[in-house]
């Protein structure tokens, strides 16, 4: 993996888990795979797949009958679709959760679609009448995952194909390593402090709230043990990074990090970076183009604080992640 200084990450790949279908593994329902060409082409020079499918693990077979899930859409069972009076929870759930502390050591997972235990969400529960609840909700082994871990970014494959909620994903992917190697593997007031002071911007574009409630936290260090302070922040970061920045909180970012420039670069080119960041706001260029613009200008003459801020490159520049939001 090639990084720019600014991500500060080591050459390793960050684990991914996935749903083994993705990764061509023959373990779908009709003894099929759904070969994700995003995952194991554009995605496989970054990250190192963790595969696994629950129904396999389960013990359902391959090929099995296909699965649904029947009853009340806030804790459904699941069974077999043509058989709904087979309840297969118990055997799905105690086959599953031996494997679930295995993932301690992911930053992200990749599901498929659609999947009664692997969809992420809109997944139909099925009543008596045959019809499905109005309610959706997430498949039965997605729900067991994020009750385990609650802030570990996941996302649906199909999903993936949309620029913004690509950019997010993997966005929450590189944040979430960062906190959980730099921060989280050996606890110090210092590290918290550092790690804060170099995603300020970052936290900017998508929650100005955020923003400030981490800064309020951070001021007050000394009242509580650090432990319980990085439980708190990380919840605070994973969740204000949740939804995909809008063209607004980049603007607002983009032109704080200008002022930076104000006593080392001369007023045209400031003029022309404002005016950049302006033709980004009312939706004529990319993020791009002003990001590079202005990275250009903070490597050349800003401070050290500025040139440290992961806003400027939170990923590999090379994914070109930025380039059509």
């Amino acid at each position: 993996m090639v990084l720019g200084d600014k991500t500060g990450l080591s050459d390793s790949k960050i684990l991914l888990g996935i749903s083994a279908c993705l990764t061509g593994m023959e373990v779908r329902y009709n003894g099929g795979h759904c070969n994700s060409k995003l995952c194991m082409q554009t995605l496989k020079d970054y990250f190192e797949f963790k595969p696994f499918c629950p129904e396999v693990v389960a013990g359902f077979g391959t090929p099995r009958p296909t699965l649904r899930l029947v009853g009340d859409p806030n804790q459904p069972t699941l069974s077999y679709s043509d058989d709904t009076d087979s309840d297969l929870t118990g055997q799905f759930v105690e086959a599953v959760t031996p494997h679930l502390p295995g993932f301690d050591g992911l930053d992200g997972y990749i599901l498929m679609k659609n999947s009664p235990s692997c969809g992420l969400e809109r997944i139909k529960v099925y009543q008596e009448n045959g019809y499905a609840h109005e309610k959706r909700t997430a498949g039965l082994f997605t729900q067991m995952l994020k009750e385990r871990y609650p802030l570990l970014p996941v996302e649906e494959e199909g999903r993936l194909h949309d620029d913004a909620l690509r950019e997010n994903f993997i966005l929450r992917v590189y944040t979430h390593h960062l906190f959980r190697t730099q921060v989280m593997s050996e606890p110090t007031a210092k590290k918290l402090i550092d790690f804060h002071s170099e995603h300020k911007y970052l936290v900017m574009a998508h929650s100005q709230k955020a923003y400030k409630e981490a800064g309020q936290m951070l001021a007050n260090l000394q009242q509580r043990p650090i432990a319980s302070y990085i439980d708190e922040y990380f919840e605070l970061l994973m969740t204000a990074l949740a939804k995909p920045a809008k063209r607004k909180g980049h603007t607002n970012v983009l032109l704080h990090m200008l002022g930076y420039l104000k006593k080392t670069v001369e007023g045209e080119a400031r003029q022309k970076i404002a005016d950049t960041i302006e033709d980004y706001r009312v939706g004529n260029i990319p993020l791009i183009t002003p990001l590079t613009l202005l990275s250009h200008y903070v490597d050349m003459k800003g401070t050290e604080y500025i040139q440290a801020q992961r806003y400027l490159e939170p990923y590999p520049a090379e994914l070109g992640l930025r380039n059509n939001l």
